[in-house]
């Protein structure tokens, strides 16, 4: 099968929707399909041989986060020119309410289209007011797909109907079989944060706040902390005796931010709110490793209420630092959990939510015959003085 992938967001830059689509393509790739991913990026150096840029990106805040983002008449132009000189079976494309190669290739597209929604945000004005365009690419779509429950909420309070529930997944062998970071092998106390550090909802904060009373109890304590933006600000605010508890490593690898969680007696994911799931809770369950994740619905869900991991009330760093005390303190407990953890996320893996997911490639397809772009286009052709005068513009577009 001839897949066509879109990610709406930066590739360059982390995030749960870019891991996602990165990690089905390689799975599907593994299984055999042909395979091509069509994303902004701002640093084409980080594409797989087989992603495709639909050009630099835009920084929009968006849901407590920053979206990169591309929508302008190269990205058309781009979609459309991929999607013409590719005989797709199916066109996959993820987060269509969001301004990108996502909602223009429903737009453009004739043939079987399915879509993933990935967004929990049943309150957001940027959704609402947009709706009316999302239902004109829904138009198109064959297949709706939901990664969380909450994901699911969002899309049928903004758009109605309803979507497969498929979640998201983790490479779980990758991470299994991670061998701890040398430099950090010994029985020192250690706890793991992994994410955004300058992004409020993640919780870095909440972390910091929280460790005065971790450090108390365990004065030799190291939190290994990995992930993009400056945590400088926030670590400079922090006692001196404090910040020598740090290690800050930045953005790293998938390979070395597994070794990061298989270092760690503990992982901690403070998150503020308006999460759709928790990979990055996947990933810890995955290296069997005992997490304290803030009790919010997405990570409740991921968690089985509690079962495989230790929940507290979210932007709360006192519960914080009493559940991260009494975990570091028993180890039989932190056994259960991440033995927990490792049975359960087996249902995540990617090899199994892959298979899933073309089932729903192959509902779709029947009859329908390859992806073909419609020229004149859904909703960008209208606008647009002619379809030979944007046909002659594709064709001087250079790859």
């Amino acid at each position: 099968m001839k897949v066509a992938l879109t990610c709406p967001y930066d590739w360059a830059v982390p995030g749960g929707v870019k891991q996602h689509v990165a990690d089905l393509a390689v799975t599907l790739r593994e299984q055999g399909h042909e395979v091509q991913i069509l994303t902004p990026c701002s640093a084409e150096e980080t594409l797989p041989p087989w992603g495709v840029s639909a050009g630099s990106t835009l920084a929009l805040p968006y849901n407590g986060s920053v979206a990169r983002i591309k929508f302008d008449p190269f990205a058309f132009r781009r979609t459309r020119q991929w999607l013409r000189r590719n005989k797709f079976d199916v066109l996959h494309v993820h987060e269509p309410w969001t301004p990108s190669p996502s909602i223009i290739g429903c737009w453009a597209a004739r043939g079987p289209i399915v879509a993933t929604f990935h967004t929990s945000n049943e309150d957001s004005s940027i959704i609402k007011t947009g709706e009316w365009v999302v239902q004109s690419a829904m138009e198109r779509v064959g297949a709706r797909i939901a990664v969380s429950e909450e994901a699911r909420r969002t899309l049928v309070a903004h758009i109605g109907g309803d979507a497969i529930l498929i979640p998201n997944g983790v490479r779980v062998k990758e991470f299994a079989t991670a061998e701890p970071l040398v430099e950090f092998a010994g029985d020192q106390p250690t706890i793991a944060f992994v994410g955004r550090v300058d992004e409020p909802r993640k919780g870095f904060e909440i972390l910091c706040q929280a460790l005065p009373a971790i450090v108390a109890k365990f004065p030799d304590l190291r939190v290994l902390v990995a992930g993009p933006g400056d945590s400088h600000e926030i670590v400079d605010a922090l006692p001196e005796s404090l910040q020598n508890n740090l290690v800050v490593f930045g953005e790293l690898s998938d390979e070395q931010k597994a070794r990061v969680f298989a270092s760690a007696d503990v992982y901690v994911a403070p998150n503020t709110g308006k999460e759709s799931f928790g990979i990055i809770l996947l990933e810890a369950m995955a290296s069997n490793t005992p997490i304290v994740a803030s009790d919010i619905v997405a990570f409740r869900d991921v968690l089985e209420g509690g079962n495989c991991g230790v929940l507290v009330p979210p932007g709360d760093p006192s519960a914080l630092a009493q559940a991260v005390i009494a975990l570091l303190l028993d180890i039989p407990r932190r056994e259960k959990l991440a033995n927990a953890g490792a049975k359960r996320v087996k249902q995540f893996d990617w090899p199994v939510l892959a298979g899933r997911i073309v089932e729903v490639y192959e509902s779709v397809i029947g009859g329908a015959g390859v992806i073909r772009e419609e020229f004149r286009g859904h909703m960008y052709g209208p606008l647009t003085k002619s379809g030979r005068a944007d046909r002659k513009l594709a064709k001087q577009t250079p790859w």
